[in-house]
């Protein structure tokens, strides 16, 4: 068992912080930044489609997509988090637990979660992603790129709607496991999160699909960190 589960990664700051320290407050205030448009784009047609968005967080992406026409069920299993969402169906559960016993057209896996640091874990999400998703539907799945832990260097960031976002460090710690600390500040508020990812080159990703029964059907985005999979037939 990976010694870096997520409870490994730390989050300081005002308000919740969920057990992989995420700020509750800090995704309330996150933009959606053209990611809802990625997913609409590994489908024909949206409205009417079933989603479900599995670790939902405040709802940042559940708003536009059910704007797009998707009719969402969103999954996370912070209560704090949860309780902004007011457009969407909620259910609290951790993702690897969850057992709807309902088919989706579309799963959604997204905040590069299938790149923790914790293996079992990430055995844990795409099992729920396999299991929730029709036969003839699809995964929509956000990673790190080949090359990200070299592009994210300290200073890396964005400002976008009054939010901050700064890498402030980041360390290899071996066997591709990567430490990062990221800051986030708005309106004189300060979060600060500590987390560790592991890079999944995209051989290596294709093949922890294949074991949770998905495949690459095509990449969503020129960098590839944005990928249509769906069930083996």
């Amino acid at each position: 068992m990976s010694r870096y589960t997520r409870h490994a990664n730390t989050g300081t700051g005002p308000g919740e912080m969920t057990p992989d320290g995420c700020a509750v407050e800090v995704y309330a205030r996150l933009p959606d930044s053209g990611e809802t448009g990625i997913v609409a784009s590994a489908v024909a047609e949206p409205r009417g489609l079933t989603l479900l968005e599995l670790g939902a967080g405040s709802g940042r992406m559940t708003r536009p997509l059910v704007r797009r026409g998707f009719r969402v069920t969103a999954v996370d299993e912070s209560p704090g988090m949860l309780e902004m969402i007011e457009d969407a169906r909620t259910v609290r559960s951790a993702i690897e637990d969850l057992a709807l016993g309902e088919r989706f057209d579309v799963v959604t896996l997204t905040s590069f979660l299938v790149n923790t640091a914790d293996d079992d874990l990430r055995t844990g999400l795409l099992d729920a992603c396999a299991r929730h998703v029709a036969s003839d539907g699809c995964v929509v799945i956000q990673r790190q790129h080949d090359s990200r832990h070299e592009d994210v260097r300290p200073g890396h960031g964005w400002r976008e709607e009054g939010m901050t976002v700064t890498t402030t460090d980041v360390e290899q710690v071996g066997d591709g496991l990567t430490r990062s600390r990221v800051e986030y500040t708005s309106e004189g508020l300060t979060w600060v999160q500590t987390y560790y990812s592991r890079l999944l080159t995209e051989p290596v990703f294709a093949e922890t699909l294949s074991a949770a029964g998905l495949r690459v059907d095509r990449w969503l985005t020129e960098r590839h960190d944005w990928v249509r999979a769906v069930p083996v037939s």
